[in-house]
């Protein structure tokens, strides 16, 4: 047991470290306040240009122009072009040069014969088909990257504005934060409330600059994105403009969008022209299983002796009797289908067409399947923003400031003001993010109905 006199020199050694402690702490929260920036609000004018600033229309343009990857799919319809003009060229003809000579004789020959392929059994027309559908593919292929680039660049400058959102909203909290810290640092210094409470709003004024860190680097990723969408360079600077709420235009019904996006989409589109394909296949196959033939046409020159002699008519010699004559020749050479019908190409090339047309029916059920979904995402995102809008969102912000109100008067805590300016900056995040989810929703249904708002066209 400690003794009265102990008693009072432990007090007496305890209580300089107790103060030396609280003094620490009240110094290092106030070294911890002011390390906050000096403008927090020219925060998002880095990234938002109401003037100058690029459009979602100009950044869809932007994007069909520019895109790296469109530009190849683009270069590879030229491609298509180029091998249906090969396609519809007809064959080199033939040329054969032949000559002969007699051993120890003066006996020879020699021939020139040119063939021209007739490419009988339509074998041309078959063959520009089977190019055609391909390029036709090709350009659909084309189409419908140009609508997913479209619909990412849309998404992606979406999510830049509801980043953008969130940033300057932390901005507007961090600076009332930091007027909280401010008049709760003047009243621990009046002696008005214990030290213990400005190191809490410390902590929380921390922690809000923390979030706006996180807010700030994921508005600059998603930048970063949109340019990469564009074909622009990371180090360009560059800055959009556009209000995320008033970018969400009623769209059509369902009903009257679904027939016709069945009919214009292109990725439907090319599994019909890969039936397509599929069936100028199998006509090539049966057209290559088909007589085909050659036109010959040539000249021949023979020179032959006899063991005859004959009399020089100028000097009267003995020569030997020699001819020489020339030939026109001409013919036609053919290709009998009697070993090689082609038959496996054309049972592979109607299994093709059959699979084909699986594909065909399959994708125009999921089609409809996109366009079902697309519009329910919407109504239920539609409806789920109006919740926060009406019911939610301004009930928070009142809360928050009856919350203050009491805790200024002294009948809440604390913590109950800043349990309350948590649940508050959450729910303006999910506001935010509900706002989103309908744009984004948007968006998806423009993609699957095929809309020509989605291309600006």
């Amino acid at each position: 047991m400690l003794t009265p006199d102990l008693k009072k020199k432990a007090v007496h050694l305890i209580m300089p470290i107790i103060v030396l402690f609280f003094g620490m702490m009240l110094a290092s929260a106030s070294l911890f306040g002011q390390d906050l920036p000096t403008d927090t609000s020219k925060s998002s004018s880095r990234f938002i240009d109401d003037v100058n600033g690029t459009t979602v229309e100009q950044a869809v343009e932007r994007a069909l122009t520019n895109n790296p990857e469109l530009n190849a799919v683009r270069a590879e319809v030229e491609a298509g072009e180029a091998l249906l003009r090969q396609a519809g060229s007809r064959p080199n003809p033939t040329l054969d040069i032949r000559g002969s000579k007699q051993f120890g004789g003066s006996d020879g020959s020699f021939m020139i014969e040119s063939g021209l392929p007739l490419e009988l059994g339509g074998r041309r027309a078959a063959r520009v088909a089977v190019a055609g559908k391909e390029l036709e593919i090709r350009r659909l292929s084309a189409a419908d990257r140009e609508l997913q680039i479209a619909a990412e660049v849309r998404n992606k400058f979406g999510e830049v504005l509801a980043a953008v959102m969130k940033l300057h909203f932390t901005d507007k909290t961090l600076t009332l934060a930091k007027e909280n810290f401010d008049l709760v640092s003047a009243q621990v210094a009046e002696g008005r409330k214990p030290p213990l409470e400005q190191n809490m709003e410390v902590v929380e004024l921390n922690r809000i600059r923390a979030m706006r860190e996180g807010a700030e680097a994921t508005v600059e990723l998603r930048l970063l994105e949109l340019k990469n969408l564009l074909g622009l360079d990371p180090k360009v600077p560059f800055t959009i403009r556009g209000d995320l709420d008033k970018m969400l235009d009623p769209i059509p019904p369902e009903r009257t969008s679904s027939a016709r996006a069945i009919e214009t989409r292109p990725d439907v589109a090319a599994t019909r022209a890969m039936e397509g394909l599929a069936a100028a296949r199998s006509g090539q196959a049966r057209a290559e299983g088909r007589i085909d033939g050659e036109l010959m046409l040539g000249y021949q020159r023979m020179r032959s002796s006899f063991p005859l002699m004959d009399i020089n008519s100028q000097t009267g010699a003995l020569t030997t009797m020699n001819e020489n004559m020339n030939f026109l020749t001409f013919g036609v050479r053919l290709m009998l289908p009697i070993r090689d019908r082609k038959e496996g190409m054309i049972a592979a090339a109607k299994l093709d067409e059959k699979a084909a047309h699986s594909r065909t029916e399959f994708s125009e059920l999921t089609a409809r399947r996109e366009i079902a979904a697309s519009y329910i995402r919407y109504e239920r995102s539609r409806r789920a923003f109006e919740i926060y809008r009406v019911g939610v969102r301004d009930q928070a912000a009142a809360n928050l400031d009856v919350v203050r109100q009491t805790y200024e008067l002294g009948s809440k805590t604390l913590l109950d003001y800043i349990g309350e300016q948590r649940r508050f900056i959450e729910t303006e995040n999910g506001y935010i993010d509900a706002l989103l989810e309908v744009f984004l929703a948007r968006t998806e249904i423009l993609k699957a109905t095929n809309s020509a708002e989605l291309t600006n066209k």
